[in-house]
Parts: structure tokens; sequence; C-alpha cells
């Protein structure tokens, strides 16, 4: 537990230190002075406070696109029958075997063409309706919601779109919790998605606008660890409030 958490504790602590600190020998163990000075410096060498806010929309959007999506694949799959189901659902789940790197190029192509280069939805669109995310409500679905009591709603009247907004999306809240906690930590760290289509720091989201504050000649490290701390600190918060909501939902339909 200690080697987990020594490298956030030090974190924070270098994110109060200057950069002649943080390289003293022995390293500084408790929290110093520096951390406004730090952020001054952040603020000054990068649009700290915009990324921080575009990373804040991208990852709700991402997030909210992310539930509504797949959360009616799962359904489907789950509810549904129809003819070559179990062939789509294995190519949706074949996805899932590709290495990321294999969508990097293709990524950025259809962007371009798309004309979404250096815009926020280019990434939160693209990857809305997750494999990982349709298997555990498909999975959910299947294992915590009778079917006879979707066949009850249909020869009541109601209709599809309503038997899935009032009946199904509530009963899928523990799910739902969970793939949000695991869809917003993976869209708020992110690099690799804004280090494709992003091109102007005032668009970067923190991931990559912390990186670009490392320079081989002249890395300004106390305020990149004051930013790294602020970008770490939200997630720690939701982790620690949602842990339990997390384990229950990946566990849901494990045990019977």
């Amino acid at each position: 537990m200690l080697f987990m958490l020594a490298p956030f504790y030090f974190m924070f602590v270098f994110a109060t230190q200057s950069r002649t600190e943080i390289f003293s020998l022995p390293p500084p163990m408790f929290f110093g002075n520096d951390f406004f000075n730090n952020l001054a410096i952040l603020t000054q060498k990068i649009p700290f406070w915009r990324n921080l806010g575009w990373s804040v929309y991208v990852a709700l959007a991402s997030t909210a696109l992310t539930l509504l999506f797949c959360s009616m694949g799962g359904y489907a799959f789950a509810m549904f029958d129809f003819r070559f189901k179990n062939a789509f659902f294995g190519l949706v789940m074949g996805t899932m075997l590709l290495p990321s790197f294999m969508n990097m190029i293709p990524t950025f192509m259809i962007m371009d063409i798309l004309g979404w280069i250096d815009q926020p939805r280019a990434l939160y669109i693209p990857g809305a309706a997750s494999a990982f995310g349709i298997f555990l409500m498909r999975q959910f679905v299947s294992s915590s919601i009778p079917r006879e009591l979707v066949e009850a709603a249909r020869m009541d009247g109601c209709s599809e779109l309503g038997i899935y907004w009032r009946i199904v999306l509530p009963l899928l809240k523990p799910a739902l919790g969970t793939l949000g906690l695991i869809t917003f930590i993976a869209s708020w760290n992110n690099f690799i998605g804004p280090l494709i289509v992003m091109r102007s720091p005032d668009m970067y989201t923190l991931p990559l606008a912390l990186r670009s504050l490392q320079s081989p000649v002249d890395t300004e490290w106390g305020a990149l660890m004051t930013g790294s701390a602020i970008a770490t600190l939200p997630l720690i918060v939701l982790f620690v409030i949602s842990s339990k909501q997390l384990i229950s939902g990946l566990t849901v339909g494990a045990v019977k």
C-alpha cells in the first residue's frame, strides 16, 4: 500500500517545492511554500485553466455519449432477437482484440476528412459506443432485468423507446455508474487521442498540455508537478467516493 501511494504523495509534495529543492539530496519529504509560485509559472507557460476546462468538457461529453449508446446497444443485444445477432456481437467483441496503435492513422484520416482536426468533438464522438461498454451493459441486462418485465410492458402498449427510458435505464444504474467512472477516467487521462487530432495549445486537454511543459533544456518541474497534482486530485476524489460502486458494478452477474 505504501509503495502504491508513495508516487502520489511525492507528487503533491513536489508541487509545493521549487525546482532546486526538488532535485536536492535528500529530496524534500514534507510540503513546502512554493505552490502558488509554481502555479503562477504554470499559468504563464500554458493556458492551464483553459486546458482544464477542455478536459472537463471532453470527459463529461464522452461519458454521457458512452452511457447512452452502450446502454442502448447492450439492451438490444440482451433483449432483442434478430438475424445474425451473435455474429454482430462477435464482431463488436472482436474489435477489442485490435491494438490501439492500429487506429491512429485511420482516426487522423477520418477526422481530417470530416474537418474535425483541432475540434473537441474528435475526442468523444469516435469512441462513444465502446465494445467494452456494450459488453458490460449486455451482461448486466441479461443477468438483472427479467425478460418478462419487458414483455409485460410491451403488452401494456409501451413503446420500445418508452421501455428503454422508463424501465430499463433506471434498472441499469449500477452498471451505468461503473461504466461512467471508467469512461470518465479514461477520457481524462487520454493522451494519444489529443496528440493525434489537436494542433493548437489552447485546445489541448491536460495530459497533452502538461507534456508540452517538458523540455530537454529547461523544464519547470515544480510547475509540472503542480499541474499534475491539480489534474490528479479530481480523479482521486472521484475514485474514493465511487470505489464501492465500481466494484459492485464490475461483479454484477458473477455470483447468482
